[in-house]
């Protein structure tokens, strides 16, 4: 996987604001940022909301991939995530709860576990990392859309 790395943001002075822009290999740009602007809000994401918000699409991408291989009528998931990092550097996650809704026509909640449970324990890589520093936790819901 190719990575450009950040560069600051419109030639401002690193002493400035704490925004930088990312690039992928695949051209994909995104902006980070740590400093609040005049309105209250950072121009992006922390580098720690990153990671989550990358384990929870991550694990998301793997359970319809696998509920869509079992021929499920998935139309939905949404991963929302809980964190707690360490009060000391280098503050890692030290808990993580996703909480995941699914919404689908007549899904198994069976096979929308068995789903999560592989995403977590096999498939996810963001997830496997977290777990070296992070106790993990996950639930569910299903949100049978059959009669909407």
């Amino acid at each position: 996987m190719d990575f450009r790395g950040f560069a600051l943001s419109d030639g401002r002075q690193l002493s400035e604001e704490r925004t930088f822009v990312g690039e992928s290999g695949s051209g994909h740009k995104l902006v980070l940022g740590t400093a609040l602007g005049p309105d209250g809000k950072t121009p992006g994401p922390s580098p720690m909301e990153l990671l989550l918000i990358g384990t929870g699409g991550c694990s998301a991408y793997d359970v319809v991939h696998i509920l869509e291989k079992g021929r499920e009528a998935v139309e939905d998931c949404v991963v929302e995530l809980d964190a707690d990092r360490a009060e000391t550097e280098p503050r890692v996650f030290t808990r993580i709860h996703m909480h995941f809704v699914v919404k689908g026509r007549s899904l198994s909640p069976d096979k929308v576990k068995r789903a999560i449970d592989l995403s977590i324990e096999k498939y996810c890589s963001a997830s496997a990392m977290l777990a070296k520093t992070a106790t993990i936790t996950h639930d569910f819901e299903v949100i049978d859309t059959t009669t909407k």
